[in-house]
């Protein structure tokens, strides 16, 4: 049962730093945090996602861009313009270092408002540091592993943030119900998503990005909201918002994101110019 164990463990930690400090703080600013804790949450999600450390930088820009051209040409990582699941990665990835190498020039808008760590960032990007974390997870598996057969699972280990943004993206876009009238292709997948930490609620979090409870309807669950709210009661973040389901008035939130979403849309042309270039780099190095 140890393997199991461990597989589990890394899968949660590793998400919830994910959801929590990639996601809803360095993309969204959805709470506050001391330079103190900033600084150890970055630090504490390097460690938990090992071998496919992201970036907060790369990760906000690109989830950004996920929300402002979302199931269209520009959004990096939709399934409905992939032709599959690995299609989707891939073209996630080369977008994703090109923003990390800066070879393509990020609309100012998307720029800004999350965390930097330069000297972790580049060693967390480094083929040491990821060749290493590999040797760590093969050494945990030598120790407490009751025969060879369970290594054929180490390479889950090795990319455990990619298969987790896969799940959310792909079936998160693809496979579910909606609350809401989007104009894109966003689902809540699990009304009760314990798998992904609140992060298949897509359609609500479209809906609502500056809110930091996924779940809408009395029976969504966000697990990582809660572990927020404890976090909030102990004076380690401070929350933003409310997470409380909106009224039928516009809220603050729901003006914010208006705001946001206009300020996104303004940068259509300069980012489609900006990824046309990069095609058209790559095309004249084949």
């Amino acid at each position: 049962m140890a393997i199991p164990i461990f597989i589990v463990a890394h899968w949660y930690t590793s998400l919830f730093f994910q959801t929590f400090f990639l996601h809803r703080y360095s993309a969204h600013k959805m709470f506050k945090l001391s330079k103190f804790w900033e600084k150890a949450f970055y630090l504490m999600s390097y460690v938990v996602q090992g071998t496919s450390f992201l970036n907060p930088r790369t990760y906000a820009i690109l989830h950004r861009m996920h929300h402002a051209y979302s199931d269209t040409e520009l959004d990096p990582h939709s399934p409905v313009k992939s032709k599959n699941i690995f299609d989707m990665m891939w073209k996630t990835k080369k977008i994703y270092n090109s923003v990390y190498h800066r070879e393509v020039e990020v609309p100012k808008e998307m720029e800004g408002g999350y965390p930097e760590w330069k000297t972790l960032d580049k060693f967390g990007e480094s083929w040491f540091s990821r060749i290493s974390w590999m040797f760590v997870y093969t050494g945990i598996y030598f120790l407490i592993a009751p025969n060879y057969y369970w290594f054929f699972l180490l390479p889950l280990h090795f990319i455990l943030l990619p298969t987790q943004g896969a799940i959310v993206n792909w079936f998160g876009h693809k496979h579910g119900y909606t609350n809401y009238d989007n104009h894109d292709n966003s689902k809540n997948t699990l009304a009760v998503d314990f798998l992904m930490m609140g992060e298949l609620f897509q359609n609500n979090h479209h809906k609502l990005p500056l809110r930091p409870n996924f779940g809408i309807k009395w029976f969504e669950f966000d697990p990582t909201y809660q572990l927020m709210k404890v976090l909030n009661f102990f004076g380690v973040l401070k929350l933003k918002y409310s997470g409380k389901k909106p009224s039928k008035k516009k809220s603050m939130m729901e003006e914010a994101r208006e705001t946001a979403v206009e300020t996104m849309e303004a940068t259509v042309e300069a980012t489609s110019q900006a990824i046309d270039a990069l095609k058209g780099k790559e095309t004249a190095s084949n």
